[in-house]
């Protein structure tokens, strides 16, 4: 069984594969770039917990990244409307369906990176603050 972290990330996960992008965890950045873009988890850090006693909670402010990844002669625009996509997908459901307290985005620092022989990407890190508890920094 799956611990709650990894539970969270899952649904996070799936949450972005019902976008038109195409959605990885983990992954390497694969040779070619879908036209509709490319999500790639991060599982992140999860950071020192808050503690609470009686009874004993661990408090995680864990912190995940999305990145998001578009090539083509229109990737401005096709990563303004990526980025926007996940930003309306996190609100649909700030809570995972109950897995986590709160889900929420920090704003995307782009980059163009040039590729040699094909038109170069845009890139960003999203960074994904995973609010959750648990009895159990190890569960």
């Amino acid at each position: 069984m799956p611990t709650p972290r990894e539970t969270i990330l899952i649904a996070l996960h799936a949450q972005l594969s019902a976008l038109p992008a195409t959605a990885l965890r983990g992954d390497v950045l694969p040779e070619r770039v879908p036209a509709a873009g490319l999500l790639i988890l991060r599982d992140g850090e999860p950071g020192e917990p808050e503690v609470t006693l009686s009874p004993l909670r661990y408090h995680y402010q864990h912190r995940a990244e999305i990145e998001a990844i578009v090539q083509g002669a229109t990737r401005d625009a096709t990563f303004d409307t990526l980025c926007a996509s996940i930003g309306a997908a996190l609100a649909a459901d700030r809570t995972l369906g109950g897995l986590c307290d709160w889900v929420e985005a920090e704003a995307p620092r782009p980059v163009d990176l040039p590729v040699e022989g094909a038109a170069s990407l845009k890139a960003a890190a999203i960074p994904v603050i995973l609010h959750y508890s648990t009895a159990d920094p190890l569960a």
